[in-house]
């Protein structure tokens, strides 16, 4: 692995001023830091750390649970084409009450073939968005405490072990995947093995107002075929807040072609916060599936969430 970390270049005079590389080596591996990230004292193995141990993103996730808001809900499904065939469009509210949460659907519009005929979702892509922002019933007994509420894909089957996968790569990149063929190992980024085909980058920039230490992940640009075909994060870009250490948004671009599937996922996660509680404010996915006994498909959803409530 090789961890390059760079600042915009000092302009004096119209010249450009030469920097000097300083080489670290953390954990065995290589560590690159430009010369005005050394002056600002930046202690990068407790970066990386930080970065393979954060737990604000998912805590922000999981204020979702004792909140209320509401949410604007905008999915729409593609053919092949990418012509849209299938769409739903709603305003939801989700209320709380002691330890108990329930959602409202305040508004909705659906179109083509979004659902079937029981009146349940159509689409494989659409379902998953349910299962992270639709509760059907009146849920009791949530928290939103981190520490202990750990991912396991053991004893689950179908969608419910989908989409405690989906989690594992959504809250804990860089970790091995249990139970997903060809591709569980090959998003442990942080893995020697896997390390390995990746540059990583440190930069500084302001995030819609906020100064962030801004931490991407690419694969490495002298890769070869058969190296290539290891890649599943085309780029994985994360935003922390240089006051707080807090998640500011984080992007993800995947995809991976195998015997039995294949996709190309694209997510944008934007936080903000809530008196003293981070919370997505929006995320964005745009991707396509194929999974063998299930149809193709092609979707894109966005979830606008506001007017929190405790």
């Amino acid at each position: 692995m090789k961890v390059i970390v760079f600042l915009p270049a000092l302009i004096v005079c119209n010249g450009l001023v030469a920097q000097t590389d300083s080489i670290v080596t953390v954990n065995k591996k290589v560590i690159t830091l430009k010369e005005v990230v050394v002056r600002n004292n930046l202690n990068v193995p407790a970066f990386i750390d930080r970065v393979k141990d954060d737990t604000t993103f998912y805590k922000a996730f999981r204020n979702l649970k004792v909140l209320g808001y509401t949410a604007l809900n905008d999915i729409r499904m593609m053919n092949k084409k990418e012509v849209v065939k299938a769409t739903l469009n709603s305003k939801t509210k989700q209320s709380v009450d002691g330890h108990c949460r329930w959602m409202e659907v305040l508004e909705e519009k659906a179109t083509g073939d979004i659902y079937n005929k029981h009146n349940q979702l159509n689409y494989y892509t659409a379902e998953m968005y349910a299962g992270l922002f639709f509760a059907v019933d009146t849920i009791c007994g949530e928290t939103n405490i981190v520490k202990g509420a750990e991912f396991n894909t053991k004893g689950k089957s179908g969608i419910a072990k989908h989409k405690e996968q989906l989690k594992i790569l959504f809250f804990n990149p860089g970790k091995r995947i249990p139970g997903l063929p060809f591709i569980g190992s090959k998003v442990a980024l942080f893995d020697e093995d896997v390390a390995d085909f990746y540059d990583f980058v440190i930069d500084m920039e302001s995030f819609k107002g906020d100064l962030c230490y801004v931490f991407r992940i690419v694969p490495r640009t002298d890769l070869r075929g058969g190296e290539k075909d290891k890649i599943v994060i085309n780029e994985m870009t994360t935003w922390f807040n240089t006051t707080n250490w807090e998640i500011v948004a984080r992007n993800y671009d995947l995809s991976y072609k195998a015997g039995v599937y294949d996709f190309d996922v694209h997510m944008e996660v934007e936080m903000t916060k809530f008196e003293d509680l981070l919370v997505p404010k929006v995320l964005r996915y745009n991707g396509k599936w194929d999974v063998i006994l299930k149809k193709r498909e092609q979707g894109a959803f966005t979830a606008t969430l506001f007017d929190f409530t405790k």
